[in-house]
């Protein structure tokens, strides 16, 4: 059989797709691309923006495709077969790109297309472009001596690699652990539908009883819900020692070769840290306005975290006669003090928000923002029976793009949940390529006797995940590396996090807040129950935001010598957002896939960042209506479908029409 890889597709021919076809894939991709690469290079033209610049960012297609379909199943349907290709193909990736910013010729030609623009008459895009190429190569080893040059390439060899394994480590870490319970008393406090869920995880595996995973929908209700505590206790421990055990998962010292590696990359380059090399690129700039921006709302949320916590310990001593809270209490009394405070209960929630009634929800809501209509396509391929494909149009019946669907958890699948690309949108050959996104999540899975009904955050959750998508699917640029969620990585997570605003809005509410079985609207009191416990415990809530993204700073502003301890080394990041005691089996950072695997390195504070620009343009509106459509139709013209062409700091002003500030997202928060 032929590889149905070798030539370009439109829909990714999932089905006819085996492992195998991946590795020749690659290599004749790459081959494809050097020859495009080596057309520009060899070209006797004088070096122009159209047959530099421009072709340099079209080349590449074909392996940007087979990337986009291999990469995306290694995260949502992997396997040791797939696991292994991705160790191989790696270092060729690492390689080829490489070739491409440490190629000298192709740098003079982009070099002087760069130095001459002053008289080339180029739109704001095409500046944009420019720049991003030419920083590409001077920011990735192009200015560095040969000698330099080999150090780099091997640098990067190894990091392709080790990112990898971590990513690797923690997935088979994870599935390694299992929580059977034979005794039903055990299960006490867990609702109805986490029991049925527990019961069909055990029978999957063919065991007896009741089987707790550390998946989120298993292992959140029953921290959430369940009496025993020496089980929560041991589940916790669990969840927080993820490749911190001894055994072959053991991610620590591949935190130190990652840190390392990055560290020796960036003083390769010129630049003090890891970090200063990202944040050059980013709307924060600097280190030190990342540590200030986090000081200032740790500042702002430390007294309410304080009291937040000294109010739980009360409330679980009275209750219980709980001396010293512990982090496998917190989940567990903040819902009961939560049900006290607001007479609201996640479980009554649940039988409102049926994942169909959510995902319709989210679609309704995009017509009257976006003009957008989604309607199922069931002759699109997919790579798992769970996966569901949506043909999206405007309400001029124009083609917009299509959108995958995947839900629930997997073996195969990577924790968390993500929004990913499968073919770009580009403006080619005055043709107006479409995208092809995809959302992946691990939701609550349906029953025997009950669909799958989300909890309020994977609500939240699912909107934050559809606002990446309409990043992706509303994009209208005429170049792919500018297309989409090709932002600054502060600024990608202003889409995601203001359709989450959606979610505590009547307005909203009425269109998908039914409950399953009897159609009924979600009662106005729970709406309004919603919106008054919108900011219960937010002081930790910010608090525990804050740590991650200073532990982050940590790890790449800093270089600890080769002895040091990574659990201290966490402990010290830590020590001023900590209120919970330290449990010595513990450590967040071997399972912190998002700076360790994925691509938010010195750049997890990014949340925290959008979160001010989500709740600043969320206000706006407020102010207006949360259907204005001229203020959405602002809204995606201005930050959806324009991408990376301007800087994201010219793209929220013209929006917003004035800077942002943290006055909405502190009067939001409770902490004004």
């Amino acid at each position: 059989m032929s590889n149905p890889l070798f030539s370009t597709f439109d829909n990714v021919p999932f089905s006819k797709i085996k492992n195998s076809h991946f590795k020749p894939a690659f290599k004749n991709a790459i081959e494809i691309a050097k020859k495009e690469i080596e057309f520009i290079c060899t070209s006797k033209e004088e070096a122009s923006f159209e047959n530099t610049i421009e072709a340099l960012d079209y080349s590449g297609e074909l392996l940007s495709r087979i990337s986009s379909v291999f990469f995306n199943l290694n995260s949502a349907e992997t396997n040791d077969e797939i696991q292994k290709i991705a160790q191989e193909v790696s270092p060729l990736l690492s390689e080829f790109n490489n070739d491409i910013t440490l190629n000298e010729t192709l740098f003079k030609k982009v070099k002087h297309v760069f130095d001459t623009q002053k008289n080339l008459k180029l739109s704001s895009e095409q500046l944009q472009l420019l720049e991003k190429h030419y920083k590409s190569f001077t920011r990735n080893g192009a200015l560095l001596s040969a000698s330099d040059k080999e150090k780099l390439r091997e640098i990067d060899k190894q990091l392709a690699q080790k990112t990898l394994q971590f990513g690797q480590n923690l997935l088979a870490d994870t599935n390694n652990f299992e929580l059977l319970i034979t005794n039903e008393a055990d299960l006490k406090g867990l609702p109805n539908g986490a029991k049925e869920a527990a019961r069909n995880l055990a029978l999957d595996k063919k065991k007896d009883g009741w089987l707790i995973s550390l998946d989120y929908p298993s292992y959140i209700p029953f921290m959430k819900y369940a009496e025993n505590r020496q089980l929560r206790k041991q589940l916790a421990i669990a969840f927080g020692a993820k490749s911190f055990k001894n055994n072959e998962y053991n991610n620590e010292n591949l935190i130190k070769e990652i840190v390392s590696l990055r560290f020796d990359r960036a003083k390769l380059l010129g630049y003090n840290t890891h970090a200063h090399f990202t944040l050059e690129e980013r709307m924060a700039k600097t280190a030190d306005n990342v540590y200030n921006f986090s000081k200032d709302l740790l500042n702002k949320a430390t007294p309410a975290a304080k009291k937040e916590f000294e109010n739980l310990t009360s409330f679980a001593n009275e209750l219980d006669g709980i001396e010293t809270l512990q982090k496998w209490d917190a989940a567990y009394y903040s819902e009961k003090l939560k049900q006290k405070l607001f007479n609201l209960d996640d479980e009554a929630l649940k039988p409102y928000f049926k994942l169909s009634n959510v995902l319709h929800g989210a679609f309704t809501i995009a017509e009257k923002l976006f003009d957008l209509v989604f309607e199922k396509n069931t002759d699109i391929d997919t790579y798992h029976n769970e996966v569901t494909v949506y043909n999206v149009h405007n309400t001029k019946g124009d083609f917009i793009a299509l959108f995958y669907t995947d839900f629930h958890p997997r073996p195969g699948k990577r924790a968390g949940a993500w929004m990913t690309s499968y073919k770009s949108q580009q403006q080619k050959n005055g043709i107006n390529h479409r995208p092809h996104v995809s959302i992946v999540c691990n939701f609550t899975k349906p029953t025997e006797t009950k669909p799958s009904l989300l909890t309020f955050n994977e609500v939240t959750t699912l909107f934050h995940e559809f606002g990446h998508a309409l990043h992706g699917m509303l994009a209208n640029t005429i170049y792919p590396s500018l297309s989409g969620t090709n932002v600054f990585w502060d600024f990608v997570e202003l889409p995601s996090q203001i359709m989450e605003n959606w979610c505590f809005e009547k307005e909203a509410l009425q269109i998908f807040a039914h409950h399953y079985e009897t159609g009924e609207l979600i009662p106005m009191e729970y709406i309004e129950k919603i919106k008054e416990s919108s900011t219960f415990h937010e002081g930790m809530a910010t608090l525990r935001q804050l740590s991650f993204g200073l532990l982050d700073m940590a790890w790449h502003t800093t270089l600890p010598n080769n002895s040091f301890n990574v659990k201290e080394f966490e402990t010290n990041a830590f020590k001023n957002t900590q209120l919970y005691p330290d449990v010595a089996e513990n450590c967040m950072s071997t399972s912190f896939a998002h700076i360790f695997q994925g691509g938010y390195s010195s750049g997890y504070y990014s949340y925290k960042w959008a979160e001010v620009l989500d709740a600043d343009a969320f206000a706006y509106f407020k102010e207006k209506g949360i259907f204005n459509k001229k203020i959405a139709l602002k809204f995606k013209k201005e930050i959806l479908e324009k991408g990376g062409t301007e800087h994201p700091a010219i793209l929220y002003k013209n929006f917003r029409e004035k800077e942002p500030t943290t006055d909405a997202l502190l009067k939001r928060a409770g902490l004004l």
